[in-house]
């Protein structure tokens, strides 16, 4: 029974290795974050103005539940690196005087803090310096409130506050493009004429205190200083963007291990039953003989936990290696100190116990089994099967009737109809779990085709340091190489309905955009209305609203006021959640003059280094986002960390499709030993005997294909759902190519086991099997 002992045991090792690897990158990365966070004093509440008197920190220190507060400069600026032809962008921030600050301290990777009164001496963040290989004595160059400088890297560090940095405009980090540069407080006072002064604030909170209350507290000492609203930790990109990276393993170690234990409790239950029965003479000697119950189910126990055993070991071992996998995928994007997977002893205990509670669980019926068949009952041979008659009542039986082995496989499955059911439910789960192992695939390709190339066809967008007159966009059109340029003009906002309120970006555009195109949840390209909003689906689901339902609007910047806005369309965005409106109407609704933040455009590539050269000498630019670029990082990091997890788990699918289907054809074949061979020695052919097995077995995959795609439908929404954040969702696309790759890979899994089935039949010992008792 070797292989089919195998069978189980990978099954097993599949349940344990899916759940070692998700949940200990999981573990890891959360645990990392929680050591870091603590070591590096990471900031609660954060807020950002123009310009405040340095003074303003003891009235912020005094506010109740505030433990400390930490004030700096910083502002974003253009980078001018040599042999790079695309603008990069970098944010400056100030280092103290004296020491590191006492909040989002710095970990230096290499060299040193710059000098306090150096004028030219950074530090820059690791992922920067790695992308350019950067080491600390080289330069690079800097446009500072208008002003060329040229900077000397010191050193190079990571800090918490940006273990996931993106720069403006773009979605995924981009370490060749964004740089966060720590400046002497002194020098970058100078370039900005701050000194004295602070432009950013950070926070820590007691650990009772409310965040909500400190936040409001915090919002009223710095409006009179233009002050946008302050935020918390879960509106702070960068831990937003772990935290969904974080709830994505959490709930990948919920979905699919769970699967693999109920396979391993079937096989079991079915391996197990098929032994017991062949060895019934046996339990009946061993019990007259004077073996007690326990001595009898504990021989079986032991039968099932050695192959549990080696599940578990090889499993452990399989999940440690795809762990530190995936915990290196997270590693590209994730700018940790360090990131070792987690190894914790509790994490291989659990996936042991789970297994051998499935394993137990699978094995205790057919353990009873045994248990309660009296002695005398268990010397004799079973009493044959109670057939029933079947289809000959019919006036005109079907045509396959008259085929012996075509009947001989209907009457088999119709006699085992619990069986039957139960092998083709395995089957199906099999084909299930591959569906939506394979649906990630086609959920990225959707997601990459309305995001990049349905809604967003701009080939650029220019993001200036602050609001500009409308007119700026004029400007922009006459830079070269543009072809085409529309404004953009985003302000933060809260947005509440009811009891639920969120924080987001609210975009005003041009109702008739072309280059970034707003598109409805039936993927349609939507005109803004003239008056009221339209959100993210997602963000109406958060907020419980529909279109007609009017929200709370608290606008975060000018003269912050509330104001009820109606929600007229609803529309789909894959990344974030946002509300948009026409460009006049918000214009009107924050009492200023038409202005823009960003402007996107559409370019002649052949000029483009023209435009580099020209967006390097503005210095109210603060950043470029470049859409091929986007895409580009997108594929080569998350993309790449999703579509990795999905293909682990297709092969462990694969691992769950062999095992059963190899197994229900051993069964099968152990079952029909006797009546095989007896059709041999009457004269049937190899073939005509192997192929009574081959139609019972085909008959199983292909009936059990609609219930797994169905199955694998129900999972893959559940998996859709389970995987949406506030921050990135896949959309529910199911391709026709999936269902048909599933299906042939179950297949491939019952033509490679019936062909080791048919080599077994063709080594039957037909004297042999004759002789044996059933």
């Amino acid at each position: 029974m070797w292989p089919q002992a195998v069978a189980i045991g990978l099954v097993i090792a599949g349940g344990v290795a899916s759940l070692v690897m998700s949940v200990g990158s999981f573990r890891s990365l959360d645990e990392t974050r929680a050591a870091y966070y603590e070591r590096y004093q990471f900031a609660d509440v954060f807020a950002n103005m123009p310009r405040a008197p340095r003074s303003v920190l003891d009235e912020i220190a005094a506010i109740p539940g505030v433990a400390m507060a930490d004030g700096r400069i910083a502002k974003l600026a253009l980078l001018d690196i040599s042999n790079v032809a695309e603008p990069a962008s970098g944010l400056f921030i100030s280092l103290p005087a004296q020491g590191e600050p006492d909040l989002n301290r710095l970990y230096m990777k290499e060299g040193r803090l710059p000098d306090p009164l150096s004028d030219s001496e950074v530090v820059v963040s690791g992922g920067f310096a790695q992308a350019h290989g950067f080491a600390p004595g080289d330069t690079f160059s800097a446009i500072l409130n208008g002003k060329r400088r040229e900077l000397v890297i010191a050193g190079t560090a990571l800090s918490p506050e940006f273990i996931y940095a993106i720069g403006p405009g773009d979605r995924m980090p981009d370490n060749w493009r964004f740089a966060v540069v720590w400046m002497p407080e002194r020098a970058l006072a100078s370039a900005y004429g701050l000194s004295g002064a602070i432009s950013s604030v950070s926070v820590t909170l007691l650990r009772d205190a409310s965040e909500a209350q400190v936040i409001d507290r915090l919002d009223a000492v710095l409006d009179r200083y233009g002050g946008s609203a302050a935020y918390g930790r879960k509106d702070q990109t960068s831990h937003a963007f772990l935290e969904h990276g974080l709830d994505m393993l959490r709930n990948m170690s919920t979905t699919i291990p769970p699967i693999f234990l109920l396979v391993t409790a079937f096989l079991v239950n079915l391996v197990l039953s098929r032994l017991i029965s062949l060895e019934r003479e046996q339990i009946g000697l061993l019990k007259a003989l004077g073996y007690r119950n326990s001595a009898i189910a504990g021989h079986y126990l032991k039968f099932v936990l050695v192959i549990a055993a080696a599940g578990i070991i090889v499993g452990s071992v399989a999940g440690t290696w795809l762990g530190v996998i995936v915990t290196r995928l997270f590693g590209t994007f994730y700018q940790f100190p360090f990131l070792v997977f987690a190894k914790n002893p509790d994490l291989y205990a659990l996936g042991a116990i789970l297994s051998l509670v499935a394993a137990g669980l699978g094995a205790s019926r057919a353990i009873r089994t045994a248990v309660v068949l009296p002695p005398a009952v268990a010397m004799q041979a079973a009493a044959p099967p109670r057939f029933r008659r079947f289809l000959e009542f019919l006036p005109s039986p079907p045509r396959f009737t008259a085929q012996p082995g075509l009947m001989m496989m209907v009457r088999g499955l119709w006699q085992r109809p619990l069986r039957t059911a139960m092998t083709a439910f395995g089957i199906a789960l099999a084909t299930a779990v591959l569906i939506v192992s394979l649906f990630t695939g086609n959920a990225i390709e959707q997601l990459v085709d309305v995001t990049y190339f349905m809604a967003d066809r701009q080939d650029a967008t220019i993001g200036f340091v602050a609001k500009q007159p409308a007119n700026a966009v004029l400007q922009v059109a006459r830079f070269p190489g543009v072809l085409a340029a529309e404004a953009v003009r985003e302000v933060s906002i809260r947005i509440r309905h009811g009891s639920v309120e969120r924080r987001v970006m609210l975009s005003g555009r041009g109702r008739n955009a072309d280059l970034s195109r707003i598109i409805d949840t039936n993927l349609r390209p939507v005109i803004l209305p003239e008056s009221g909003l339209a959100i993210s689906s997602y963000l109406a689901g958060v907020l419980g609203a529909r279109v007609g339902d009017s929200v709370e609007v608290d606008l975060l910047e000018g003269d912050r006021r509330t104001v009820v806005l109606p929600i007229a369309a609803l529309v789909e965005d894959y990344f974030g959640i946002r509300a948009m409106m026409d460009a006049d109407a918000l214009a009107r609704l924050l009492r200023e003059a038409p202005s823009v933040n960003a402007v996107n455009v559409s370019l002649d590539q052949s000029r483009v280094a023209q435009l580099y050269a020209v967006v390097k000498g503005t210095p109210a630019v603060a950043g470029v986002a470049l859409k091929e670029t986007a895409l580009a990082n997108f594929r080569s990091t998350l993309a790449v960390t999703i579509t990795t997890m999905a293909a682990i788990y297709t092969n462990l699918a694969a691992i769950i499709a062999v095992g059963i289907v190899y197994n229900s054809a051993r069964i099968s074949l152990s079952e029909r030993a006797r009546e095989l061979a007896s059709l041999r020695v009457l004269g049937f052919t190899r073939w005509e005997t192997i192929r009574i097995l081959l139609l019972e077995l085909t008959f199983l995959t292909l009936i059990a294909q609609p219930p797994g795609w169905l199955m694998g439908y129900g999972l893959a929404w559940v998996m859709k759902t389970r995987l949406a954040g506030e921050l990135m969702r896949v959309p529910m696309i199911m391709q026709n190519l999936t269902y048909v790759i599933a299906s042939a890979i179950i297949l491939l899994a019952a033509a490679l086991s019936a062909l080791i089935v048919a080599r077994r039949v063709n080594w039957l010992d037909l004297v042999a099997v004759l002789k044996t008792r059933d």
